[in-house]
């Protein structure tokens, strides 16, 4: 778990510095590219995961632990100041998929990051005890995905 978190640690830190220079002078472009390397880091570890349960790629208990286990690692970060009002797709179109409905509703959004956390640890307490385990829990996590994006998220 350390090693998992070092690297986490790591891989963000390179990330974040990065953005750090792509923001210009405008730090909510900084802002707004940290939350979408939240997101890409969370689906480089779902992906496989859903990819496993549809049987679209091979069942693997250790891989499922790990990538589970790193969805629930995430969950520690905070993330809160990368959602800073007024950084939706209104104010920065083309920049971001973030709905203003994301500030003006709230607590709409963090009920959807409860159900999602909840979803991330069911999860990751089955993944490794094969298939079928992964598949009676990934549903609420897709359930949860889906909710937020579908309510925050702009349509492509």
């Amino acid at each position: 778990m350390q090693t998992k978190l070092v690297t986490l640690i790591s891989a963000l830190t390179v990330v974040f510095s990065s953005l750090a220079m792509a923001a210009d002078d405008d730090p909510n472009l900084m802002l707004i590219k940290a939350r979408q390397g939240d997101m890409e880091i969370r689906g480089f570890s779902a992906g496989p995961l859903f990819g496993m349960a549809k049987g679209d790629m091979p069942y693997d208990a250790e891989k499922a632990t790990k990538l589970a286990n790193n969805l629930k690692l995430l969950l520690q970060l905070d993330m809160g100041s990368a959602w800073a009002a007024d950084t939706g797709n209104d104010k920065y179109p083309g920049k971001t998929e973030a709905l203003p409905e994301i500030w003006s509703t709230y607590p709409k959004i963090a009920d959807a990051g409860k159900e999602y956390a909840t979803a991330v640890n069911e999860l990751a307490d089955v993944a490794g005890n094969g298939l079928d385990a992964l598949r009676s829990k990934i549903g609420g996590l897709g359930d949860a995905c889906k909710g937020c994006h579908d309510d925050f998220r702009e349509k492509e």
